[in-house]
């Protein structure tokens, strides 16, 4: 699969573009977000990560026409059913914006409600999609699996990053060095399967 030398990066959520930047940085690539070149944020209508991402990607890739990357990724609660899953970033919407830390409430009082017992186990997923103006496409998913704590933890990362200690850790990675998140998460893992393809 060929490398670009130039993408774009699929997303207006800062965080999820600095990420993503530091991820491909060593690969020599020039990112640019969808944000910066004012391109529009496609309605995510697929019932998967990979289908959402896709959406993304093939939207920026025909309205720059140049490689773009997209990323959709969300956090799957084991006793809520794999919720909130592909909806994740639509439990902070308030209207005015996201408000993470409602969404975060939200994960908890769904929990509460199932009684002290209720298991804490969850991942998150991600989905990275790669689309070019010529229509060619692959997608490589990744997670981390790890469980919740409350009350949430730490002040890196973004969206429900506080609530979630990977395993084999004792961080949030609300708290967790980014050098290390970067090393160990739903993301890497799924560019690690991106490099591959890439020959590295």
């Amino acid at each position: 699969m060929p490398r670009p030398e130039r993408l774009v990066v699929a997303t207006h959520n800062p965080g999820k573009l600095g990420e993503i930047e530091a991820l491909v940085a060593p690969l020599g690539i020039a990112c640019v977000g969808a944000g910066a070149l004012g391109l529009p944020a496609p309605e995510e209508t697929e019932t998967s990560f990979a289908g959402n991402a896709l959406v993304k990607a093939r939207a920026a890739a025909r309205a720059a026409g140049l490689p773009a990357l997209a990323d959709d990724s969300g956090l799957c609660v084991d006793a809520l059913g794999g919720e909130p899953g592909v909806r994740t970033a639509d439990w902070a919407e308030t209207g005015e914006g996201r408000d993470w830390d409602m969404a975060m409430r939200k994960v908890e009082e769904r929990l509460a409600a199932l009684g002290p017992d209720a298991p804490r186990d969850a991942r998150f997923v991600c989905a990275l999609a790669l689309a070019w103006p010529d229509g060619r496409e692959a997608v490589f998913e990744g997670e981390v699996r790890g469980r919740l704590v409350w009350p949430p933890r730490g002040e890196r990362g973004f969206g429900y990053d506080p609530m979630f200690v990977p395993d084999g850790q004792d961080a949030t990675f609300g708290e967790m060095d980014p050098g290390l998140k970067h090393r160990i998460s739903h993301r890497a893992d799924a560019f690690a399967k991106l490099l591959s393809a890439w020959g590295r």
